[in-house]
Order: C-alpha cells, then structure tokens, then sequence
C-alpha cells in the first residue's frame, strides 16, 4: 500500500470531516479542521468542545470514521478511515495539542472543562485516487 503516499496526502489537507453515531443509529458527518496531531495513518488528534454533541455520541458509541479529500479541476483523491474515537480530558493530552489561540474559545485554558481531546485510532481504510479505489488494514 502507498501509506506514505497517503499521509503525505492527508498531512497537506486543511480540513477533515468526523462521523460519529447518534442515538438511533444514523451516521453524523462534521466538518473540522486536520488534527492537531497525527501519528501515521493510525492515530489523529482533534480539540474540541466537552459539551459538544459529538463528545456525546463518541461516548455512547466509539465506532467513528474521518474523511480527507481534494478535488481538483481534473483530478479528486480521497482517503476514509474507520476506526474508535476516545474522549481524553486528562491533562497530559490537552496540554500535548494546545495552540495558544485556542484560548479564544476556551477562557480558562486547558484547564477548560469544556476544552477536551477527541483521539482517532484507525483500524482500517480505503484510498481513492485516479479512478481507482483499494481497502487496507491498518496493525
């Protein structure tokens, strides 16, 4: 698989869209900005708000998936990945993606109750590119 190819892809990407769950079963689908931080294809970082409706459903049902695209005049690529999003709140974690202008909407810094982690860990994957579209797991 082109795992490089694809990080290198996503990495360049300015916005990622979340699905979480809801409570009768139907996806969600959120725009946000890329993660605060990526680790490969396997784990992604995002902040956002405790009392969001989202935190609510990835605590109720972890299954999730993120979504990175660009569509060019030509040309669309696309990279879905599935996986489980954990809520963190401990402090190690909010302090590690903290940006200082994240105290525009968090007052209290990252001792924030309503400032929290959402942590991506993808399990497995499909990749689009040139009309062409391959599935991978991801160890």
């Amino acid at each position: 698989m082109e795992e490089k190819i694809i990080e290198k892809f996503i990495k360049k990407q300015k916005v990622s869209f979340i699905c979480s769950i809801d409570e009768e079963q139907f996806p969600n689908v959120k725009a946000m900005l890329k993660p605060r931080k990526r680790i490969g294809l396997k784990e992604f970082y995002f902040s956002t708000n405790t009392s969001s409706i989202r935190v609510k459903q990835y605590r109720n049902n972890s299954n999730a998936s993120i979504y990175f695209y660009h569509k060019g005049l030509i040309r669309y690529i696309g990279v879905m990945l599935k996986g489980k999003m954990e809520v963190l709140t401990d402090q190690n974690t909010k302090n590690m993606i903290w940006k200082k202008s994240d105290i525009i909407f968090y007052k209290k810094g990252t001792t924030d109750p309503d400032y929290c982690v959402l942590k991506f860990t993808a399990e497995s994957g499909r990749y689009y590119n040139d009309l062409k579209t391959k599935s991978f797991d991801l160890q």
